[in-house]
């Protein structure tokens, strides 16, 4: 991989960090306990418990992947960086800009193995 394709892959890695750190703030908020003194409906207290449920799934899947991405702002300066870790071919720099923590080509993440 040359490295003003590396240079683009550690700009988007950056700015896709930022985004995630900007959504987990957002969704912390969101999974704040429901106060049972709130004078919500049976049905209104249902689907704020349902929806602080989604927020807190979605929240982990966040931080998982800002973790995934602090990792690839690494290994973006490796000479491993880029090379599927079953198969050992290049990994497509497409895939990389769209999914910088992938670890796996397009075919060896398919068979999932």
């Amino acid at each position: 991989m040359d490295s003003s394709t590396k240079a683009e892959l550690k700009s988007k890695i950056k700015k896709m960090i930022t985004s995630l750190q900007n959504e987990i703030i957002a969704l912390e908020e969101l999974t704040k306990p429901i106060s049972p003194e709130n004078s919500l409906g049976r049905i209104t207290r249902m689907d704020a418990i349902n929806n602080k449920s989604v927020a807190e799934a979605s929240l982990r899947n966040r931080k998982r992947k800002l973790g995934k991405m602090h990792v690839a702002l690494v290994k973006v300066d490796e000479d491993s960086f880029g090379i599927c870790q079953r198969c050992k071919k290049n990994i497509n720099p497409q895939r990389l800009l769209l999914m910088p923590e992938s670890e796996r080509c397009v075919n060896c993440a398919a068979t999932n193995q």
